[in-house]
């Protein structure tokens, strides 16, 4: 049976065609649903949906609502409650129509102008980042997604997020504020540490040092996620201190820029404080060691 044959076929609108947007959007094209229109301002987005999903009119927001069964609302953060706000009170809502944000700061209260208006609100996030090319349609089979929904409507959302290429993960109201630190932090952040060491290679002559670390940075993530804190190794696991002065000394050149030793000596606190409490560093040995890093910090 092909996909658009399928029971529960649904009648697809995207707001907007960004990296988020445009892609889940051929997801749910390639379900079976069907796409009535999508919602793109400026040049690159007016591409994007071109490419992945050709065919589908451009339409203005009002004509989207209007037209749309489920509404896929893939905006930046800050906008989708003005967004959401402005459309209820605009009447541009409609009773039991599924209404979809895909930010992972937000639950669905940020939905509730809209579910005032009979619209069935949910809150899907995929933990991925984007390229906005085909080619995220294949890494949203190994991706979560979080779904945060009442309980009636729950599995709506568990079964749109499988229907993606998804596993879907329910992350309660409450708790998505953390959900998202912790993605942001894991991914922001890991960005941050690479460009860093990059640029540390770089200025020693190191032409490509994407070849040093990507190896060392895959097995030490792929140690992290199959043993947890177990896996931390190094200089401040090990209680050296004479290395951790070492670095820090390094850092400290005034060539180099200020956020590299500040963000080395958070780090090194953190895991000094980590490693104490596994039981891997002892009291005097810890206490050694954050004296050291609080003279830099």
């Amino acid at each position: 049976m092909p996909p658009s044959a399928r029971q529960g076929r649904l009648g697809v609108g995207v707001i907007s065609a960004g990296k988020v947007g445009a892609v889940l959007g051929a997801a749910l094209r390639g379900a079976g649903h069907q796409m009535v229109g999508v919602h793109a301002i400026s040049a690159e987005s007016q591409d994007r949906a071109e490419n992945l999903l050709p065919g589908v009119p451009v339409l203005e927001i009002p004509e989207i609502l209007r037209r749309a069964e489920l509404v896929l609302l893939a905006v930046p953060d800050d906008a989708l409650a003005e967004l959401v706000a402005g459309a209820a009170e605009a009447g541009h809502f409609q009773p039991g129509q599924l209404v979809i944000h895909t930010s992972g700061r937000y639950g669905t209260a940020v939905l509730a102008p809209a579910e005032q208006a009979g619209a069935i609100g949910l809150a899907v996030h995929p933990a991925m980042t984007f390229t906005g090319m085909s080619l995220d349609l294949q890494r949203l089979a190994a991706c979560a997604f979080a779904v945060t929904a009442q309980p009636e409507v729950l599995p709506v959302a568990q079964a749109l997020a499988v229907e993606m290429g998804g596993e879907p993960v329910v992350v309660a109201e409450e708790h998505r504020g953390a959900y998202h630190a912790a993605l942001a932090h894991a991914s922001n952040h890991l960005n941050v540490l690479a460009a860093q060491s990059s640029e540390l290679l770089e200025r020693i002559g190191v032409g490509d040092p994407s070849r040093v670390l990507a190896p060392l940075m895959q097995a030490s993530l792929d140690n992290a996620m199959a043993s947890g804190l177990g896996a931390l190794t190094g200089p401040v696991a090990r209680g050296d201190t004479g290395t951790v002065a070492q670095h820090l000394a390094t850092l400290a050149d005034p060539e180099l820029p200020h956020d590299i030793g500040e963000t080395y000596t958070a780090m090194s606190q953190a895991a000094v404080q980590r490693a104490l409490g596994m039981g891997t560093l002892s009291e005097a040995k810890a206490a050694e060691l954050l004296d050291l890093l609080s003279e830099e910090s």
